[in-house]
């Protein structure tokens, strides 16, 4: 498989493609989950195959951006499943790779430990000193599309939320548990301020 072409071809189209208001599910959201997902994969120790595998996923698991907002996966997994044999990927590799795509979405339900990777790095910054400020970037994003009215609605939205999630790897969990939890607190604080 031609890893580094693919990657790179998927990119090149995201970042030249995507409409400008996806003020999060943007070019630089892949780059961010491409590299967590880099880095939980050597530290859970996966092989580099399954390595390049995991990557190519994290590449294209927003793609299907290009094409639509709701159902983003499935139409990303149209994308990888219409680009990816080009680049010599079999068709059990792409059955892994849509997959793991199909466990970033929300609820997250990934089944093995490549999706546990994809899933974590999907919403590693739940954890992670600048939840704040790309959480700000979801807000303005889905402000835009019309799924919240405004700000109380979008900060009652996270605090379910992340009490709902989970990290799935034991890297995430060791690095990332105890500050989503304080970054919960902190909205949870300033909703109850904003109550009084």
């Amino acid at each position: 498989m031609q890893f580094y072409n693919a990657s790179d071809f998927i990119f090149k189209k995201l970042t030249s493609e995507l409409p400008k208001t996806l003020y999060y599910h943007g070019s630089a959201h892949t780059r961010d989950v491409f590299s967590v997902a880099g880095f939980l994969a050597e530290k859970e120790k996966i092989n580099p195959y399954l390595t390049q595998l995991i990557l190519t996923a994290a590449s294209y698991h927003d793609s299907g951006f290009l094409n639509c907002y709701a159902g983003h996966e499935e139409a990303s997994c149209h994308i990888a499943e219409e680009y990816l044999p080009s680049f010599n990927y079999t068709k059990e590799e792409i059955e892994l790779i849509c997959g793991m795509i199909r466990a970033t979405r929300i609820p997250q339900s990934p089944q093995t430990p490549l999706e546990q990777i994809i899933a974590d790095a999907d919403l590693d910054y739940l954890g992670r000193d600048d939840y704040f400020t790309i959480s700000n970037q979801l807000f303005k994003e889905l402000l835009h599309t019309g799924l919240i009215n405004d700000e109380t609605e979008w900060e009652r939205l996270q605090i379910s939320f992340i009490e709902s999630h989970q990290y799935f790897t034991k890297t995430s969990i060791r690095l990332r548990e105890d500050k989503k939890q304080s970054n919960l607190e902190k909205i949870k604080a300033r909703i109850n301020k904003s109550a009084l």
